[in-house]
Parts: C-alpha cells; sequence; structure tokens
C-alpha cells in the first residue's frame, strides 16, 4: 500500500523539475471543483438580500470558495498519493506519477487554503470565511487522513465537508447559519452516500487493492445496494422541503419530485441487477440531478 510513496520519495529532485502550471492545477480537482462552485453559488443566489453583497466582492468570494475547493483536493491528492498509485482510477495523477513532489503538492495545498480563506474573510465576511475554514479542516483531516482508511461510514461522515458549500454561499451574504442554510446542507449531505456508493460499486476492486474500507468492500454489493436505496427515499422529501419553506414555489417541488423519483428508480435498477452499467448510470445521473436540483431552486427561487 505504500508503494507510491516510497516510489516518489527515491526519485531524483530533476525529476520533478517539469512540473507544469497545468499539472498544478489538476491538484485542484477541477471537476469537484465545478460542482462545489455551482452549489455554493447556489447558496448565495437564493440567500435574502443578496443585492447588498456587492458583485465583485461575491465574485471573490466564489474564487475563494473554488480555491479552498481546490486546496482540499490537492491535500487529498498528497496525503494518498500511495493509494491513488495502484488504483486504476487515480494512478495517472501528477503526485504518484512523479510530475510534482509531494512536498510541492502539501505546500501548494496549505498555501491555497489560507490564501481562500483570507479572501473569503476580506471579500465577504468571517462567518464564511470560518465555514470554509472548518470544511476544509473537515475533509483534510476527519476524512481524508482519519476515517476514510479506518470506517466503511467514511462517506457518510466525510461527506459532510462537501455539504458546506451552499453554507458558505448562503453565510456569504447573510453572515449567518440559518434553517434554509441547513436545508441545503441536507441534500447534499444525503445525496453523497448514494452518488459515491454508486462509483465504489464499479470500482470495487480499485478499493480493494488499495485496502480501502468502502461499504461494497466490507459489507458487500447487496448490502450498499439497500442503503443506496434508504439515502435517495430520504432525499426526496428533503429535495420538496424549500418550497414548503418558501424558498421557491411549487414549480420547483414538482421538479424535485420528479428528479428525486428518478434517483429512486435508478437505484432500484441497481438494487435489482447485478450488471454495472447500472451503477455506472446512476454515477452519472447523481451528477446531474444535484446540478438539476439546484438549478431548478435557483430559477424558482427568482420567479417565485
Amino acid at each position: 500500500m505504500n508503494t507510491a510513496s516510497s516510489t516518489t520519495a527515491t526519485l531524483p529532485s530533476s525529476t520533478y523539475s517539469s512540473s507544469s502550471a497545468g499539472d498544478f492545477f489538476s491538484l485542484l480537482k477541477p471537476r469537484v471543483m465545478s460542482l462545489v462552485v455551482f452549489s455554493g453559488f447556489a447558496g448565495y443566489w437564493i440567500a435574502p438580500d443578496r443585492a447588498d453583497l456587492h458583485p465583485f466582492l461575491a465574485l471573490m468570494g466564489i474564487l475563494a470558495l473554488a480555491l479552498g475547493a481546490g486546496a482540499s483536493g490537492a491535500f487529498n491528492m498528497w496525503y494518498d498519493r500511495d493509494i491513488d498509485a495502484v488504483m486504476n482510477r487515480t494512478k495517472n495523477r501528477a503526485v504518484p506519477l512523479g510530475r510534482i513532489h509531494p512536498d510541492d503538492a502539501l505546500g501548494f495545498s496549505i498555501f491555497t487554503s489560507l490564501l481562500a480563506v483570507m479572501m473569503m474573510g476580506l471579500a465577504t465576511n468571517w462567518v464564511a470565511a470560518g465555514l470554509l475554514a472548518f470544511a476544509s479542516f473537515f475533509y483534510g483531516g476527519v476524512y481524508t487522513m482519519w476515517l476514510k482508511r479506518r470506517t466503511a461510514q467514511n462517506i457518510v461522515i466525510g461527506g459532510a465537508a462537501g455539504a458546506f458549500p451552499p453554507m458558505i454561499g448562503w453565510a456569504m451574504v447573510t453572515g449567518d447559519v440559518s434553517v434554509e442554510s441547513l436545508l441545503l446542507f441536507a441534500m447534499i449531505f444525503f445525496w453523497t452516500p448514494p452518488h459515491f456508493w454508486a462509483l465504489a460499486l464499479f470500482a470495487n476492486s480499485d478499493y480493494q487493492k488499495a485496502n480501502i474500507p468502502m461499504l461494497p468492500v466490507v459489507k458487500g454489493a447487496r448490502h450498499t445496494k439497500w442503503q443506496m436505496l434508504a439515502y435517495t427515499i430520504l432525499l426526496l422529501p428533503l429535495s420538496v422541503l424549500p418550497s414548503v419553506l418558501g424558498m421557491a414555489d411549487w414549480v420547483y417541488g414538482v421538479i424535485a419530485c420528479l428528479l428525486s423519483g428518478f434517483f429512486i428508480f435508478s437505484s432500484i435498477l441497481v438494487l435489482k441487477q447485478d450488471d454495472l452499467k447500472y451503477a455506472r448510470a446512476m454515477f452519472g445521473y447523481s451528477i446531474f440531478y444535484l446540478f438539476a436540483l439546484f438549478l431548478a431552486l435557483m430559477i424558482c427561487h427568482s420567479v417565485s
């Protein structure tokens, strides 16, 4: 399991001289960052009195959120370089390939994280900055360093880090945490397990090889599929609640029902079928689901 870390440690220093800006950008996990930025922007968009925050300062806040999320991704790539090297899905990342020195990846992560928190505090307020700092700590310290390699509930507890962005976006405007922002947090929190367990089902051999106790590795595929179904069912009432609380109109409630209903249907297909193509399809739909749900929330909030 420590093959990659021992390999990178013995590489000559000249090996890393060709590190490019693109290599460092890849440390930020741009695809993951895009979902973080979008959900954070959604929290900002539906917050009350959004116009009170100057658009330029809002833009700086969203940029800070993106940098903070990217810094957490870079820390994850630094710490997990040993298991990344043995997993097919991650073996071509910059650190296990030797394109970036591990020390440089760690330094880049720390600097970017501090920059993000300072930017957020100066551009918006220190409540939003504190939430960003805590989310970064939770992802790096609690999930990556502690939970990921120790418990099958790693993604359930650790997934809380990915649920903070809409709360941060909301706090950028309001400077507080409210019932509405906690609901946005809960929606992503309960979305995360079925999203990642769908990935874990078709990447199960990778996690076994890296000795990561994902739920399919520890409890098996059948147990995982039932857990996925349970979380998708819980998501349905949660996804509709914004229309009940007046955050959006009834049209959003209908859209949320349809989106969540299909998420449940996709989970049922995964449960009934052994073909991994259904898990792959559910993973892809889960990404679309979150984008579509928050986009509908923003649009229906604007017209309500």
